[in-house]
């Protein structure tokens, strides 16, 4: 997969004593890192102007602005709990954190205002812990003054910038691994309820919007190039087995039509990925 070329990162820290991370600071482990899907960069200037490219994750409002076009999504008949006792290990955090603006998207999508205030108290605890926490109580009044006006656009924009600024802290706190997890868990939860969808109402059409090899390559790659205290973990390691196994399911080969049967195995697929995903080491 070719990847992006290295820039420097030109981003303000929002605590003092964190300097950004330039060129000069060279990780061999950027060079492992695939590039981003062009159409899953949600600004173009991050990309032109701030330079952080080896940096940034997918956009899940990119990724939810792809499935509006299978709406309505099944999404309570997935339905997950926010456990009340927060993780211990970060990974787990961070993944959880994506399952929950996922959430708010498809909350937003499906009209079910009441649901935001909930998940704004949850992105609060969850920000918090992961050291993003003044801009997530920020984002988090803005999502509850947005929802009691029904403001659809604005709640789908905040949440946006809510996965965009957690990002931003992480990478200046050396975390960028986290960042990209995040992002693999908003996917791994679009994909799972994406795919329910499509499989509950088949068309050729439909199934198109969920074939998307590239992003399971990316995020299979992404995996691969992490710390390897997290990629070395069986949960992760499964994971990326399965991404791999997802990304071959996706591939169609030419004057071929997606099917119903490849379908419900992507769908059994999607949803043994956000159980692995949702499995705490401690």
């Amino acid at each position: 997969m070719k990847l992006l070329p290295r820039a420097v990162v030109v981003l303000f820290a929002f605590t003092s004593g964190i300097s950004p991370i330039t060129a000069d600071e060279h990780d061999p482990k950027m060079d492992k890192r695939p590039s981003v899907p062009d159409d899953l960069i949600d600004d173009p200037h991050v990309r032109e102007e701030l330079g952080v490219n080896q940096f940034t994750a997918p956009s899940i409002k990119r990724i939810f602005d792809d499935l509006d076009q299978l709406a309505p999504l099944p999404a309570d008949e997935l339905v997950r709990e926010v456990p009340k006792r927060m993780p211990l290990d970060r990974t787990d955090l961070a993944l959880e954190i994506g399952f929950l603006i996922a959430d708010g998207f498809m909350a937003v999508q499906g009209g079910h205002m009441v649901k935001i205030e909930i998940l704004a108290k949850d992105l609060q605890r969850y920000g918090r812990a992961l050291g993003a926490g003044d801009r997530v109580n920020r984002h988090a009044a803005s999502l509850l003054e947005n929802a009691k006006n029904n403001q659809i656009n604005a709640l789908k924009e905040e949440l946006t910038a809510t996965q965009r600024d957690v990002e931003t802290d992480l990478i200046h706190l050396r975390d960028v691994d986290l960042a990209h997890l995040i992002s693999l868990g908003g996917w791994l939860r679009a994909l799972e309820v994406s795919a329910h969808a499509v499989d509950q109402k088949f068309t050729e059409e439909r199934a198109r919007k969920l074939y998307r090899a590239d992003i399971a390559d990316y995020y299979e790659g992404i995996i691969g190039s992490l710390d390897p205290r997290i990629s070395e973990r069986e949960d992760l390691k499964e994971m990326q087995k399965l991404l791999a196994e997802v990304r071959d399911m996706m591939l169609l080969k030419e004057d071929t039509q997606p099917d119903r049967k490849t379908v419900k195995s992507i769908a059994t697929a999607s949803k043994k990925l956000a159980t692995l995903a949702l499995t705490r080491k401690r």
